[in-house]
């Protein structure tokens, strides 16, 4: 009961930041962009809240605790790409989207900075941000889903609704605001879950070198390789977890933090907070799943039995040893939460965890929203929508969006990281190079980002869906080298415009300043 109760005075909280988020959004930019006002703090934890999800707390320690530090890649390519974003985009973005036009979407900039005015590219963008981000936010609703079902004895289908309702309210009421605001608490929520929840573990298994010495001696029993980055992983592999770096410079929920900043001279500080919460957090992620092994594995059979656990196998001693130790390997952080802490602390972790999956989708939501209502409605229907038609159009549209969503995480036997990983090569291939090239590359042109978009998008698609061999690499890869060549080779046999080359200047000239 007193998990529970700590569980509702948080939502209850979150609803209530909804409200507040409401009374001050007055305008589209509010709605969308919160009119340009975070502090680094809040840009910082927001982005890296609305970045990292649920996978950071149930999908990469269940990748930990199923195959070991071999998945651990991932989390340094991550780290990389995300300093990377936040050194040479961060800054760029901010001062070219408001020289730009004052543009205040992903499409609107893509529209604004090319001065391409078929509309095609916005058009191509919005649909692109449409895809992949209800893709994106089915992953979240299945982790809410999850989390749910597993600590409150509810049905998958239960616990999926009742996570989206939660979700949908506050992002429908307050937007960018609204949204920003609970990242920026959740964010905190995360990073102390990140860390007290391993350091309880280690401590159960009498510190860290024991825990290493149970790993070690489990994953010699089962044969696998827990405490190896190298050994037993295929190259192929390593590539694919390093190559998730790449999808930071196309994320749209992180790319509209930077253009959310108050100043781009707040980019050191907030890169510095960011980056900090992000690598502590991903250690603890690691570390976590590592714990989680190596407990569950030194658990008598009866005992897990009682908590629900489904056992592959067991010794004749009665301790478990097989990898498949759980139901669902991405429920490892959720079972150490209730089985390691009391009631209210374990209500606490669990908040942390839904704070994980909420503070992504409601930034997916939000963006897929201003794709509809700024670039479909206004950008190419009805070009003199009010403000406040459109922030009705945007509220109207998260609706319609997380109900699609919903339905695609309507299968239980949904994996976390898999649609996550999907979408985020999605996005990464189809705007990451588009970005970099046009803040960076004054010859970039609009027919090159369209066919470039358009190839790293469908490469995407295509690639996921084949297998053995080369398609094994993550589809990033080939998706945004195409997209990186195709946009290079068509730019340099078509012209820019002299206003592009204007705008492009004066960017350059405030940024270097």
């Amino acid at each position: 009961m007193s998990t529970l109760i700590t569980f509702i005075v948080y939502l209850a909280g979150m609803l209530l930041l909804g409200i507040v988020g409401y009374r001050l959004t007055s305008n589209l930019s509010d709605y969308f962009l919160g009119g340009r006002s975070l502090s680094p703090g809040v840009a910082a934890l927001s982005a890296g809240a609305s970045d990292m999800s649920g996978w950071l707390l149930l999908g990469l320690p269940g990748a930990i605790y199923l195959s070991g530090l071999g998945e651990a890649w991932l989390a340094i390519g991550l780290s990389v790409g995300a300093y990377l974003n936040w050194q040479f985009v961060a800054k760029r973005l901010r001062i070219y989207t408001e020289v730009s036009n004052n543009s205040i979407t992903i499409p609107d900039f893509f529209e604004n900075r090319f001065k391409d005015h078929s509309h095609i590219l916005r058009f191509v963008s919005a649909l692109v941000i449409l895809f992949f981000f209800t893709i994106y936010t089915a992953s979240g609703m299945t982790a809410g889903a999850k989390l749910f079902s597993s600590s409150f004895d509810l049905t998958y289908t239960q616990g999926l609704w009742i996570g989206a309702i939660v979700i949908i309210a506050y992002t429908f009421l307050g937007g960018f605001l609204a949204v920003s605001w609970t990242d920026f608490i959740q964010g905190i929520l995360m990073f102390a879950a990140l860390i007290i929840l391993p350091i309880v573990a280690i401590n159960e298994l009498g510190g860290w070198q024991e825990t290493l010495n149970k790993v070690g001696e489990l994953s010699t029993q089962m044969g696998t390789n827990h405490l190896e980055m190298v050994s037993g992983v295929a190259m192929i592999g390593i590539i694919s977890s390093l190559a998730w770096g790449l999808g930071y410079f196309g994320q749209p929920h992180i790319l509209v933090r930077f253009m959310g900043l108050k100043s781009h001279r707040d980019v050191p500080k907030a890169r510095f907070i960011g980056i900090s919460w992000m690598v502590l957090g991903l250690f603890g992620a690691i570390f976590a799943g590592l714990a989680g092994f190596a407990y569950i594995g030194s658990m008598d059979a009866s005992v897990l039995a009682e908590e629900n656990v489904k056992l592959a196998s067991v010794l004749e001693d009665g301790t478990a040893v097989d990898f498949s130790l759980l139901d669902d390997e991405e429920s490892i952080f959720i079972l150490l939460s209730q089985m390691l802490t009391n009631p209210i602390i374990a209500g606490i972790l669990l908040a942390a965890i839904l704070s994980a999956i909420m503070s992504t989708i409601d930034s997916q939501l939000l963006v897929s929203s201003s794709a509809l209502a700024e670039d479909f409605y206004k950008g190419i229907f009805r070009k003199n929508a009010t403000d406040k038609e459109l922030v009705t159009i945007a509220r109207l549209s998260i609706i319609i969006i997380a109900i699609i969503a919903i339905m695609i995480a309507s299968n239980p036997e949904s994996s976390v990281l898999g649609l996550v990983s999907y979408a985020w090569a999605g996005f990464g291939a189809a705007f990451g190079p588009i970005i970099l090239l046009s803040l960076f590359w004054k010859r970039v042109t609009a027919p090159g980002t369209i066919v470039g978009m358009i190839t790293g998008a469908v490469t995407v698609v295509v690639w996921a869906n084949l297998t053995g061999g080369i398609f094994e690499l993550y589809e990033i890869v080939p998706g945004f080298l195409l997209n990186m060549i195709l946009t290079i080779g068509i730019s340099l046999f078509t012209k820019t415009k002299p206003e592009m080359d204007k705008e492009f200047d004066e960017a350059r000239s405030i940024a270097r300043n």
